[in-house]
């Protein structure tokens, strides 16, 4: 499938759009997904530690990384927590797992395509509370101090009281008639929630009550037909300082003040997968498959690398003077950092990589559709 695709109402509808063809690499129609040529490896990357958690199927289930431990969830409900790599725990949800893993110190939440909100304690996997979201929960929970907070796939956001599940607010606003499915979770910085949502904006709410703080315009809808008006936030936006930086599908991406919500620069850059962050560096994906470096302070474009064409990649994620992707056929490209050129390869078991790249301590953690847990690494 193409990742992300649009949601469930939309692609039936699309199903045979040729603007749907044209960035699917499975299409017959369309341009096809680039072949890998041999590179001429100058990092040797390696698995650290690897197990199994069980497959994703047609979700995307992002893990949690909470210092040197990993939490992990399968489509069937499985849920794993691995410590240095090793098994803590494994246990059944009791229900279907549709958006990945929350997590602190104390405790992870994951949620259902029934709207479920299911919270379990860190130290065992006891079952703490349960409670009802407005509609699918696709998107893995944020966890602050003392409050969860979850988005739905009709774009709304609510906050539960971490103790017991109670909600304590609701945010929504009107969604747009067609929108991308979304399984980014919402990022909490200080008193700030921050949210991507339809129509190209960046939303900053208070984590206390939430109320909207300030939107900022990462995209402006365009087109003749609603299909091509289809400018959505669909990753989770990155923040270095005082700068949150967004991208949009079918939009550009752009930086912000932290603050106020003042744009910093944009550029026109479609990223349904997002976008990282570094020193000297913004790194996104695009929609055809390059990998783009941007500077950081004016967004001017350093280096851009277009041999993996429809491979549907991972944001990027930065490691040490390397940056690093995820594909649809399992495999992990290593960029270097200076000019965008392969210097590593690494492939898992064949599966497409559709969850974010984690930072885990000084290494990366993977997660494939087949349900591989991988702790990475290149020196």
């Amino acid at each position: 499938m193409m990742r992300p695709l649009l949601a469930a109402a939309l692609a039936a509808t699309v199903a045979g759009c040729s603007t749907l063809d044209a960035l699917n690499p499975f299409s017959s129609s369309g341009p096809k997904m680039a072949e890998l040529q041999p590179i001429q490896a100058s990092v040797e990357a390696r698995v650290l530690w690897s197990d199994g958690v069980g497959k994703s199927e047609d979700y995307t289930l992002v893990p949690a990384v909470v210092g040197s431990t990993v939490y992990a969830a399968a489509r069937d409900g499985t849920i794993v927590r691995l410590d240095d790599g090793q098994p803590a725990w494994r246990i059944k949800a009791g229900a279907p797992i549709a958006g990945g893993v929350g997590a602190d110190a104390r405790m992870l939440v994951v949620g259902t395509a029934k709207g479920e909100v299911l919270a379990f304690s860190a130290f065992d996997g006891s079952p703490l509370w349960k409670a009802k979201a407005s509609s699918e929960v696709v998107a893995p929970p944020a966890l602050s101090s003392n409050v969860v907070v979850v988005r739905t796939v009709d774009h709304r956001l609510a906050a539960y009281d971490a103790s017991d599940g109670k909600r304590r607010w609701l945010y929504q606003r009107p969604s747009a008639p067609l929108s991308v499915r979304v399984t980014a979770a919402p990022l909490i910085v200080e008193k700030y929630v921050f949210v991507g949502l339809p129509g190209g904006k960046l939303m900053a709410v208070s984590l206390d009550n939430g109320a909207p703080l300030w939107e900022g315009t990462v995209a402006l809808p365009k087109g003749a037909t609603e299909l091509d008006r289809v400018a959505d936030v669909t990753s989770a936006p990155v923040i270095d300082g005082r700068m949150i930086c967004a991208a949009a599908f079918q939009g550009r991406v752009a930086c912000f003040d932290l603050g106020n919500g003042s744009l910093i620069w944009s550029r026109d850059i479609s990223s349904a997968a997002g976008l990282a962050v570094d020193s000297r560096y913004v790194y996104v994906s695009d929609d055809k498959g390059a990998v783009h470096a941007l500077d950081k302070a004016s967004g001017a474009s350093l280096w851009k690398q277009d041999k993996l064409f429809l491979r549907q990649l991972t944001a990027p994620q930065s490691l040490r003077s390397m940056v690093v992707v995820g594909d649809a056929k399992g495999v992990m490209h290593f960029l270097s950092r200076d000019d965008g050129s392969f210097v590593a390869r690494l492939n898992s078991d064949g599966s497409p990589i559709r969850a974010p790249l984690q930072r885990l301590g000084s290494s990366l953690l993977v997660q494939t559709s087949k349900g591989s847990v991988l702790a990475i690494d290149a020196q």
